[in-house]
């Protein structure tokens, strides 16, 4: 036989397995979350549960009371609209028998009364003629006592007034049909309308019967009863204002605390069409809104501290939660630093006993983990030879008198190895503040202590290359003005006195203490300061008869402080040779321009021996004449004024070449350029004429101060002059080549910046380009006889005054046509501009000629 079958394993076995399964799979944090929220949701859900069954509910309740409010408002459209449609055919009937002649005005009455009399909501029964004429007429009771004071009916139709009587009248007797007006206040005040039934006979329109409607009657007497219990039923015109109502509908409860319900509104028109009139009607819920039930909100203040609850715990787990994420967190992060920092840690009780080593203590001595664990001194990182003062170390840790700055030992690897390591010891403190046992942290210093020899090393080769050193080198605290290092030079000249130190760098120390120290460079970026150097400034020391050559820059010191250091070089005898060689350059200055007067003497003295001869010759005539007794007084006196006009002029040819051939120390002042060259055409004047050499100059207007020597550079302009004469006149030139243009110009250049160029351009035969490259080298000159010295002391006089000094050939094609010598002198920033030269002037030319 075969066995028989198992029975089927239930579902919910089979979900709860799956859903263990599931929940097992969870992380514990995802868990937690799940525990606190599935409550959460639950409570909110049902909260949501609980509004949406009482909306629900409300909606219902308004959809049936629209329904019931439609219904009624319907009702009472129907009976109004019925009751004016046989109003309506009543009429029809009365205006038939109006049009043909059967009931006169009194028949009208008692026919209108009678037929008034079961319909009350009409005011009254007019019959008018196609004129608008008051034929008949039936008015309620309350209408008969209305009193009027003059005026205009304004239930009557009048020609020419816009009004609803008359615009109704005028549409039945076109369309010769009954219209309804819209409505309006009767003489009373109360608002009506009106419906117009033409008169139609076999002449047409004869007239017209109205039938005028009160609407709060109608509203009043129409409505049903039951209709009005239930709901409110008003007439609105056209514009929603309230005519009549009936003020129904069920009173709110609660007194004048109470909130007044929302209505429910329906709204219809009142037929028949062209009233213009609305039925509308309102409805309130019979129960209590949602806001207002207390059950609804008993469930919403548990649901609420349910929540509030839930939340609570929530984020206590949560806290919790981060709390555990930050112990973890800090473990593994100290674990981590432990593992992978280089000092080895090394934890141990009271008694001795190692208790916990990271893994840098076991990579130092080489013993693994299991191997240090509960060891007991004698360690095995000691070394034999060493185990007394370890164990004497390790008493002195137990007892906690380890110095602060740890203590240098030596240990020893597992392979035998020696190194050195310096320990530090702190106490293990547990949460309750007892202590129990102590923490080592090891640290190699094998490297360090072979880096500090060495430096150590370096320190004393440093020290003694300073120490040899022939400049002074000293080191000044900023803040304490104290004197932290001084070499053997510095030692030797000023000893180990801050005031040394303070003469070169030009501040000399105040005497005595002071008491509030200001730090003036408090504020300042220390990495700019110490990284800027200053320019070197040369120094005189009287008490030493010394000059030094002072370089000086800030520096940290090794304390942090901020320091400047010195570095002063004895420079007496670069000075003295300085000084030396400036003198020989004035010496050859005046030299020069001797040389220069030297060369010029013939023509100098052909250039005196005019006013001399003169002179002479106005003498021996005024004696001659005097003797004879042959001249006037007016004469002679002329003759006089003519002799010492000729003596002034023999004295200006001497005063300026004194001025320019004596020996005067370099001054530098504010000199013009205009003033320059004067001078210096008015010397070269006597040269230019002896050799039949013509010159034009041309200086620029308004040209700035220059703060030169005045001398020295009309000894420049002079010595271009002279040169070029005598290359013309060496040439043996035409008389038409015989220029030279002196021009004296405003220059801005990208490299020199503003400048005043002087140029002396001549038509010579110019220079070969071997001599152009060696012309303003000392003792070179392409003249026979030439010391070689005025074109390079011309060019030192230029670049002293921080110009430059060029020349150049002019060509023409491959031709060389004259040579042009130029300098520049530099403009100061703010010069002063000259005054303009007179209008005769604006383009100087002047032109000297032989005699």
């Amino acid at each position: 036989m075969s066995a028989p079958l198992s029975p089927p394993r239930p579902a919910p076995a089979v979900r709860r397995r799956l859903f263990g399964h599931w929940w097992r799979s969870q992380s514990p944090a995802r868990q937690d979350r799940f525990v606190t929220v599935g409550p959460l949701v639950s409570v909110l859900l049902f909260l949501a549960a609980i509004i949406s069954a009482f909306w629900y509910l409300r909606n219902e309740e308004i959809e049936r009371e629209t329904d019931s409010l439609k219904r009624d408002t319907e009702i009472a459209q129907q009976q109004i609209q019925l009751r004016l449609i046989d109003s309506q055919e009543q009429l029809l009937r009365l205006a038939r028998e109006l049009a043909t002649r059967t009931v006169d005005s009194r028949g009208f009455e008692g026919q209108a009364r009678s037929f008034a009399a079961e319909r009350p909501e009409l005011t009254q029964l007019l019959w008018l003629t196609p004129r608008r004429q008051l034929q008949g007429q039936w008015q309620s009771p309350g209408m008969d006592t209305a009193v009027r004071h003059g005026g205009d009916d304004p239930s009557l139709p009048m020609e020419g007034r816009r009004s609803e009587p008359e615009r109704a009248f005028s549409t039945a007797r076109d369309l010769q049909a009954p219209v309804y007006s819209r409505a309006f206040g009767n003489t009373a005040g109360v608002p009506v309308f009106q419906v117009y039934v033409p008169l139609i006979d076999r002449n047409g329109f004869v007239g017209a019967l109205v039938a005028e409607y009160s609407v709060q009657a109608l509203e009043r007497l129409l409505v049903p009863a039951e209709v009005t219990r239930r709901h409110a039923i008003s007439v609105l015109d056209e514009a929603g204002n309230e005519l009549a109502g009936n003020g129904g509908g069920p009173a709110t409860t609660g007194g004048s605390g109470s909130a007044k319900r929302a209505a429910i509104v329906h709204d219809v028109p009142l037929t028949p069409a062209g009233t213009g009139l609305v039925l509308r009607g309102q409805g309130w819920r019979t129960s209590i809104g949602l806001i207002s039930n207390t059950l609804f909100w008993m469930v919403v203040a548990l649901s609420v501290l349910t929540v509030w609850m839930l939340l609570g715990a929530w984020r206590h787990m949560r806290r919790r939660t981060q709390i555990q994420n930050a112990l973890i967190q800090e473990t593994n992060f100290r674990r981590a630093m432990e593992n992978s920092m280089l000092t080895g840690m090394r934890a141990m009780d009271l008694q001795g006993r190692i208790t916990y080593v990271n893994p840098a203590f076991c990579a130092m001595t080489g013993f693994s983990e299991t191997e240090l664990i509960d060891r007991r001194p004698p360690y095995p990182h000691w070394p034999p030879d060493r185990l007394d003062e370890n164990a004497r170390l390790l008493r002195q840790e137990l007892q906690g008198r380890s110095p602060a700055g740890g203590v240098e030992v030596k240990v020893m690897r597992k392979d035998g190895q020696m190194f050195d390591a310096r320990m530090y010891v702190s106490p293990l403190i547990d949460p309750k503040g007892q202590q129990t046992g102590w923490m080592t942290s090891m640290t190699n210093i094998t490297e360090a202590k072979r880096i500090r020899d060495q430096l150590s090393a370096s320190h004393e080769r440093f020290t003694t290359v300073l120490e040899g050193l022939d400049a002074a080198v000293s080191v000044l605290s900023v803040e304490q003005a104290e004197l932290l290092f001084a070499n053997r030079s510095y030692r030797l000249w000023f000893g180990a006195d801050a005031r040394g130190h303070a003469l070169l760098a030009g501040s000399p120390p105040q005497p005595g203490a002071v008491e509030d120290v200001v730090d003036t460079f408090g504020g300042l970026p220390v990495q700019e300061l110490t990284q800027a150097g200053s320019d070197p400034r040369e120094v005189y020391i009287e008490s030493l008869q010394k000059w030094f050559d002072v370089r000086s820059r800030y520096l940290q010191w090794t304390d942090g402080r901020l320091a400047q250091m010195l570095i002063a070089t004895d420079i007496t005898a670069r000075h003295q040779a300085e000084e030396q060689q400036r003198l020989q350059a004035e010496k050859a200055q005046v030299t020069s321009r001797l040389v220069t007067m030297g060369e010029m003497a013939s023509s100098v003295a052909h250039e005196l021996n005019q006013p001399l001869t003169a002179i002479a010759n106005y003498c021996s005539g005024m004696v001659s004449r005097v003797e004879a007794d042959a001249i006037a007084k007016e004469d002679l006196i002329a003759a006089l004024r003519k002799t010492a006009r000729q003596a002034e002029r023999a004295g200006q040819i001497i005063h300026r070449i004194r001025a320019f051939v004596k020996k005067s120390e370099p001054q530098r002042q504010a000199a013009q350029a205009r003033a320059i060259v004067e001078d210096a055409v008015d010397l070269a004047g006597i040269e230019l004429r002896r050799r039949h050499v013509q010159i034009h100059t041309y200086v620029a207007q308004r040209l700035p101060t220059l703060m030169v020597d005045p001398i020295l550079i009309e000894q420049v302009v002079l010595n271009l002059l002279k040169n070029a004469a005598e290359a013309i006149d060496m040439a043996k030139l035409a008389p038409a080549r015989r220029h030279i243009e002196l021009r004296v110009v405003p220059k801005h250049t990208a490299e020199e910046g503003g400048v005043i160029e002087f140029s002396v351009t001549d038509k010579g035969p110019g220079m070969k380009e071997e001599v152009l490259k060696r012309l303003f080298e000392a003792f070179f000159s392409t003249k026979a006889e030439g010391l070689g010295i005025g074109l390079s002391l011309c060019r030192s006089i230029i670049e002293s005054h921080r110009g430059r000094m060029r020349a150049e050939n002019i060509y023409n094609g491959p031709a060389v046509v004259g040579c042009r010598f130029s300098f520049t002198l530099p403009v100061e920033p703010g010069a002063r501009i000259e005054p303009a030269a007179p209008a005769a002037d604006s383009n100087s030319t002047t032109e000297t000629t032989s005699p």
